[in-house]
């Protein structure tokens, strides 16, 4: 794992303020590294074309579960913890309706509008979320990246996300049911893992399942990231271009910042207020990208969203974490 540092409070020295600085632009460089190893790999033949789903798949079983269970131990218990898990339904909300009113407005194709309604509203807040809350928070504030992830992001996926892929698809008449969706969530390694943390927190892992889960979770960010970047597609078809611009500028901007309207009024924690802001502020999710691709909405314009929007956010994640260092 990127070895991160809870950025220091303002009381501290200047000297001290600066090396945790130093340390954040480090870990932010690493994970860029990382990006574009993964786009060279994609030029070398060794690697075939399956190679980026299935590093998926290891992050999917193996690393992210570890991670989630390394950090749950870490999370403190409050009345605040309703506000991550929360919060990214509401975003959820107010982005499905911005689209459908765009769509209207602009009349966009019934494709565009579907695959916006199933990507826009989820942030890439596991895959690129956790390393880049850690590179930038440390390990204090990924307990909350995980709520917000799992009670939000993942449930959206696995619920929200695969009933309106389904339902928009070109392609199917097949709708996801009940009983299916209750079995995605009960059966997905990281959810699992984070219920399975809960029940043991309070407990001490024996040593060598400690050093196992620090070794594994160690992997997750530059296995992810490489995949990431082997994936990483920028192509569009012919009047795609308007509606792709607004949602990047909707998904990187103004959801943040509707995030930090939501919270003001709260005025929970401040890491916690970072935190969830930062996770609001990711780029849109690959996987809900790869479920709307598979059901055959917009493929080239879902594809250029996910690529356009991580690249994007390598600018904006910055800039909100400045922000937000500054407003609380």
């Amino acid at each position: 794992m990127i070895d991160g540092k809870v950025w220091p409070h303002r009381a501290l020295s200047a000297n001290k303020v600066n090396a945790g600085d130093n340390a954040d632009m480090e870990n932010f460089a690493l994970v860029l590294v990382y990006l574009l190893i993964g786009t060279l790999l994609r030029r070398v033949r060794g690697f075939p074309a399956e190679t980026g789903p299935v590093l998926n798949q290891y992050v999917l079983y193996v690393a992210l579960p570890a991670l989630v269970l390394q950090k749950m131990p870490l999370l403190e218990f409050s009345g605040q913890l309703w506000i991550p898990a929360t919060l990214p339904w509401l975003l959820l909300a107010l982005t499905a309706g911005a689209v459908l009113i765009a769509g209207r407005l602009w009349q966009w194709d019934r494709n565009i509008i579907g695959a916006l309604l199933v990507v826009l509203p989820l942030g890439n807040t596991s895959f690129l979320g956790y390393p880049m809350v850690e590179a930038f928070y440390g390990d204090a504030g990924l307990p909350f990246a995980i709520i917000y992830d799992q009670a939000g992001s993942f449930l959206a996926l696995v619920t929200y996300a695969a009933i309106l892929a389904a339902w928009f698809s070109p392609t199917t008449d097949t709708r996801p049911s009940g009983p299916q969706i209750l079995s995605r969530i009960l059966l997905f390694p990281a959810f699992v893992a984070m219920l399975l943390g809960l029940v043991l927190k309070g407990w001490s892992y024996p040593a060598f399942m400690t050093l196992l889960l620090d070794s594994l979770a160690s992997t997750l960010v530059p296995v992810v990231m490489i995949a990431v970047g082997f994936q990483l597609r920028l192509k569009l078809d012919t009047g795609q271009t308007a509606p792709l611009m607004m949602a990047l500028g909707f998904k990187l901007l103004l959801m943040p910042a509707a995030a930090v309207g939501m919270l003001w009024l709260l005025q929970p924690q401040p890491l916690l207020m970072q935190v969830v802001v930062f996770q609001a502020a990711m780029p849109p999710m690959i996987s809900a990208g790869a479920l709307a691709i598979g059901a055959a909405l917009a493929p080239r314009f879902v594809a250029a969203l996910v690529g356009l929007g991580l690249l994007g956010s390598f600018i904006t994640l910055p800039l909100w974490f400045w922000l937000l260092q500054t407003w609380t």
